[in-house]
């Protein structure tokens, strides 16, 4: 339920209105939220999910990425190189997990923990079969429990509108606290190519080879 990224604001706008966007870039609503000390909901998880560290391989995490992702736009690791890929993966202060069930993986949570006394909640999300079954909650409990089992100060992530409408009360309901606005442009990875053409129908696209 994530776009990955550092806690920081992409542009400063100080004008009111409508702003036009460069033919092939996107424009979203970013929300910022924080826990400052762990809180966990009750867990009608099924008996069957668990957590199992995600092996260190990046076609392995590309493709779950993929998996619970693609639906909202996720891009950010698909646009690192090899090498950029490899060195996050052997970082011992970048835990990744997949949430598994009847030995499927259907859910993705990376914490990360490089900047000291905090945790960034990265990455987090289930594929959409799984959604409303309690799975989001299992995780996001798992989640609370790992990063303040390190000595940090607040546990931190962010949505945005092109994440699952749910997403905002999730982190709400999860004790996360709203506590910053910001605006994000980016290209659209689907005409990168990174992502298809058809997913996230409810971003629209617009080819610029169509005018």
């Amino acid at each position: 339920m994530v776009a990955g990224g550092k806690d920081e604001g992409r542009i400063s706008c100080a004008v009111e209105g409508y702003t036009d966007l460069p033919q092939g870039k996107l424009a979203n609503l970013v929300v910022f939220l924080e826990m400052r000390a762990p809180f966990t909901r009750p867990s009608a998880a099924e008996p069957a999910f668990s957590l199992e560290p995600l092996p260190r391989d990046r076609d392995i995490y590309r493709a779950l990425f993929r998996a619970v992702g693609e639906d909202w736009l996720w891009s950010g690791r698909l646009r690192l190189s090899d090498a950029e890929f490899d060195a996050l993966l052997v970082d011992p202060d970048v835990e990744i997990f997949a949430l598994v069930e009847n030995g499927e993986r259907i859910g993705l949570m990376e914490l990360d923990f490089r900047e000291p006394g905090e945790c960034e909640l990265a990455y987090f999300g289930v594929v959409p079969g799984v959604i409303g079954r309690g799975a989001g909650r299992f995780l996001m409990n798992e989640a609370v429990s790992r990063a303040f089992a390190r000595p940090i100060d607040r546990l931190f992530v962010h949505t945005c509108n092109f994440d699952h409408p749910g997403a905002v009360n999730f982190y709400k309901r999860s004790g996360f606290t709203p506590y910053k606005l910001a605006v994000e442009i980016h290209d659209d990875p689907r005409l990168l190519g990174l992502l298809p053409r058809d997913c996230a129908p409810h971003v629209p696209f617009l080819d610029p080879g169509s005018r």
